[in-house]
């Protein structure tokens, strides 16, 4: 295998992948892949690792003071060194096969660590340096800042995971089971109760809060969920659909990518980057509770009605 052909095989699909990823992350992961992988590093330790760069990242971004404003582009920099690694992991674990439900489990915990330590430092930096020439006296008002700091955290978990959602789901009819990362919560549960506290307590631990976040994703998708059963009853559950029902769902999903991308990591954090070199870092979170849960309404109510549309499809045929 040619070093093109391994990079290619080390992406998830050109369907998924967003253009910054493709033209910067992707290639950086995958020369740190490739490095880690004659070391003998694994994926799950690459990620271990982007999560103290990450969270290290973050808190630098607390500090207001103009005097220290070069700590905030070394927060900036470890962020975007960290989603390298965010990288490197996925293509790490592709091109040597070492799939593993904690490894996704870690990857998704990752990304909620780096904005929560993001989301304490700008609400600390903002309680401590609030910038007088935009008003933000948050010092006066501590419960607004904590509200808004809060409510973007809420916002950013849950269009994190919805994103995901709807990529393993496209990722299905493009590449089967295999290729995808769908889980179901019923079965999640199966495996939950096998699992016992005395001897399994932290693999059980890790699936208690991995079968809640995989019910609030089918919560959010009752149409995605019928069409799933649907599909079950017809093929199986580990059943692959007909090619002609794959190409039609894929066809009408496809458009839905370039928006979960958008409410992934690259386009909150710029605006996020923007917000601490204006110092104005309360805009973040603006930014994620009214344009990306507007931006998160809008794929839902499309979705479901993509896989409404898909379920009437698949009972003709």
């Amino acid at each position: 295998m040619t070093l093109k052909e391994e990079y290619q095989a080390s992406l998830k699909s050109s369907d998924t992948e967003e253009w910054f990823d493709l033209h910067f992350h992707r290639p950086l992961g995958f020369l740190w892949a490739k490095f880690f992988a004659k070391l003998g590093v694994s994926p799950n330790a690459i990620t271990i690792a982007s999560i103290f760069m990450g969270v290290a990242g973050g808190i630098l971004l607390y500090f207001g003071q103009p005097h220290l404003a070069w700590l905030n582009w070394i927060g900036m920099l470890l962020i975007t060194w960290a989603d390298t690694f965010d990288s490197a992991d996925g293509q790490l674990a592709r091109l040597t096969k070492q799939y593993s439900r904690m490894g996704r489990i870690l990857d998704g915990v990752s990304g909620d660590l780096w904005f929560a330590a993001i989301c304490f430092a700008i609400v600390f930096r903002e309680l401590d340096f609030g910038d007088a020439l935009t008003g933000t006296y948050f010092m006066t008002y501590k419960w607004q800042i904590w509200a808004l700091g809060i409510a973007a955290g809420a916002s950013h978990a849950l269009q994190a995971a919805m994103a995901d959602c709807y990529r393993q789901f496209h990722l299905f009819f493009l590449k089967g089971q295999q290729g995808s990362e769908l889980d179901s919560s019923s079965k999640l549960k199966e495996q939950y109760n096998q699992l016992s506290w005395g001897k399994d307590f932290f693999s059980k631990l890790t699936l208690f809060f991995y079968r809640g976040y995989t019910a609030n994703q089918e919560r959010w998708t009752p149409n995605m969920q019928r069409l799933r059963a649907a599909l079950n009853e017809r093929y199986g559950e580990d059943g692959v659909p007909s090619q002609d029902f794959r190409d039609y769902f894929r066809q009408l999903s496809l458009p839905l990518m370039k928006y979960t991308n958008i409410l992934t990591f690259n386009t909150r954090i710029i605006a996020c980057f923007i917000a601490v070199i204006l110092n104005m870092p309360w805009l973040y979170f603006v930014f994620e509770i009214v344009v990306l849960n507007i931006l998160l309404v809008y794929m839902v109510m499309r979705h479901e009605g993509i896989c409404k549309k898909a379920l009437a499809y698949l009972k003709r045929q």
